[in-house]
């Protein structure tokens, strides 16, 4: 991958640089989103198969956790060290990596014959998309360096990263129930072809940065803190907020991420330079991007159990049930990217967005047994995809805007970390809100009815959609203060660069 820094003497330079790129930016967008769909898609495709993967191999309903949560901490824990390799390493290196390690350690996940080689897939996965994830994003900062070019971009990125788990309920519903749980995994090796392919001819080698070093000491701290703060909700969500394993973990992760911070200010090299982070509009996309991924899991969680258990819908038809709301975010992240916020700012439109999240949120509380689909539930699923774009896209792209290109990648990664971090939070605290109000419902009554069964299932689903619709609400009060008014400014000392 070429580099041009473009200043005022050496312009003819930067557009001769620009001239062969532009012929394959638009495959490289392609090749990125495709890359960013693989891990966004294992957000929830395992999910639908799990329940053939245990009856196959035989694993406890304990166990089953380990599952899911072998990948979030693995790529949770290691997106920042991910991202800080691809901008010392080269991010081409990185992302080939990435994508051709994901593919196999997906091969070897669903080719399991236990439950040990499974979660040592699973395993290999999060580490894989960690190192993956932050090169795409970077990758996609570095290469579209004209405003309005980055803002169609960032809107078709966003997307695809918002609609991603709503994707994987559709495919891992389609792929359990007519082929087989195996193939949830192995569609990765069909979807790693094009990336793979793309990036070994479309992007050059990128030289090392001169001198650069590997923050090992904040590289042990980060990844130390990361994990423990995503096993500790883990453990609260499959045990309780009392457990020393839930709350001894947190506190540890939250010590150990205290420290990390403090040695940024003192490392020579440091792994995220508190420079990334302290742009007033990028902090506030950090938070966005905390808050909504929190906050989505009420739709995508939650009403996934309506359809199926409430309303009893297969697994295709509940994936089926959410491609309006795919189709919606698609278009507000594309609008919001390249027509309001250049023209608006985001001080009005993402804090919209959470707000429309928070009101679609908020009409599902009244979903009940008797609903009808196009009646009661879709009408909510669109304002909330509407909302979702609104918020996502502009702070992808805004949370990595004018970030220098040796930045480019750890300030991906923390794009992506906060997004696991909030999905962490949003799966253990709503897991355990919905649990309690069904508790509390069925105090008193007969255990044993299906009809106060069914009703006490509402009552947890309701719980959690306005507990999502609380984080959506709350950010945007803190978008809205946050952001600066007007249309964001380039900034002067970031550096374009430009991929082939």
């Amino acid at each position: 991958m070429s580099q041009t820094t473009q200043t005022p003497d050496t312009t003819s330079l930067t557009k001769t640089a620009e001239e062969p790129a532009s012929r394959h930016r638009w495959w490289v967008l392609a090749m990125i989103g495709i890359a960013q769909l693989m891990v966004t898609l294992d957000a929830t495709i395992v999910n639908i198969a799990m329940p053939s993967a245990q009856a196959d191999l035989g694993f406890s309903d304990g166990d089953r956790t380990w599952i899911v949560t072998a990948y979030s901490l693995a790529f949770g824990s290691l997106l920042l060290l991910g991202g800080r390799i691809a901008d010392l390493f080269g991010r081409k290196v990185a992302f080939l990596v990435g994508v051709g390690g994901f593919a196999a350690a997906s091969a070897l996940a669903g080719a399991a014959t236990n439950f040990e080689v499974l979660v040592v897939g699973r395993t290999l996965q999060g580490l894989f998309g960690a190192l993956l994830a932050p090169a795409a994003l970077s990758l996609l900062t570095t290469t579209f360096t004209d405003a309005k070019e980055r803002a169609r971009a960032f809107g078709i990125y966003g997307a695809i990263a918002g609609s991603g788990a709503a994707v994987g309920l559709l495919l891992g519903g389609v792929l359990t129930e007519y082929l087989d749980w195996r193939w949830t995994l192995y569609v990765n090796l069909v979807l790693a072809v094009i990336p793979l392919a793309g990036g070994w001819i479309l992007l050059k080698r990128t030289a090392r940065e001169p001198g650069a070093k590997l923050d090992i000491p904040g590289t042990v701290l980060v990844t130390a803190g990361l994990f423990a703060v995503v096993y500790g909700f883990s453990m609260a969500e499959s045990h309780d907020w009392s457990s020393p394993r839930s709350w001894g973990f947190l506190t540890v992760g939250g010590l150990l991420l205290i420290a990390f911070t403090w040695w940024q200010t003192k490392a020579e090299h440091p792994l995220l330079p508190l420079r990334v982070l302290l742009d007033r509009d990028r902090g506030a996309s950090f938070a966005v991007m905390l808050i909504s991924s929190a906050g989505m899991f009420g739709v995508f969680l939650f009403l996934t159990y309506y359809l199926q258990l409430s309303l009893g819908f297969s697994a295709v038809k509940t994936g089926l049930a959410f491609l309006p709301m795919v189709g919606a975010l698609m278009v507000s992240a594309t609008v919001a990217t390249s027509f309001l916020v250049p023209r608006i700012g985001p001080k009005t439109i993402v804090p919209l967005g959470m707000a429309l999240g928070a009101v679609g949120l908020v009409w599902m509380t009244d979903l009940g047994l008797d609903s009808t689909y196009v009646t009661h539930v879709m009408p909510p699923l669109i304002v909330t995809g509407l909302g979702i774009g609104l918020v996502m896209a502009p702070a992808m792209s805004l949370a990595t805007s004018g970030v220098a290109a040796h930045d480019a990648g750890v300030a991906s990664a923390a794009v992506n970390t906060m997004q696991q971090i909030g999905g962490s939070i949003g799966t253990a605290l709503l897991n355990t809100l919905a649990a309690s109000a069904a508790t509390n419902y069925m105090d008193g009554k007969n255990p044993g009815d299906k009809l106060v069964q069914a009703h006490a299932a509402l009552e947890s689903y309701s719980t959690a959609y306005w507990w999502s619709a609380g984080f959506f609400a709350v950010g945007a009060v803190i978008t809205l203060l946050l952001y600066r008014s007007g249309v964001p400014k380039a900034d002067e000392n970031a550096a374009p660069t430009v991929h082939m």
